[in-house]
């Protein structure tokens, strides 16, 4: 198996956010708000987790030469960085 990126960073991007929001948002962004999606940006298969490892795992055992782009799904980045700010702080 070749794990190694066959694309620049951008390609990468440009790919699994067109996949994303073309075939997999419509269908499973309100069942599934906050879970992890590993997306083959070459054959647009992909593999829905509660976490990384196991969303790219089963995509890895269906295709194993995937190039997976990750998403959190309802939300812009899979991790989050910095103290997390509800409303009851804000006040």
């Amino acid at each position: 198996m070749n794990h190694k990126p066959r694309y620049s960073v951008a390609e990468f991007a440009r790919r699994g956010a067109q996949i994303y929001a073309q075939a997999i948002r419509p269908t499973l962004e309100s069942d599934n708000k906050g879970r992890i999606v590993a997306i083959d940006i070459e054959s647009s298969q992909f593999e829905i987790a509660e976490d990384v490892l196991t969303a790219t795992s089963r995509l890895f055992a269906r295709c194993p030469e995937a190039q997976p782009w990750i998403v959190r799904i309802g939300y812009p980045a899979v991790h989050r960085f910095g103290p997390r700010i509800t409303a009851a702080k804000r006040t």
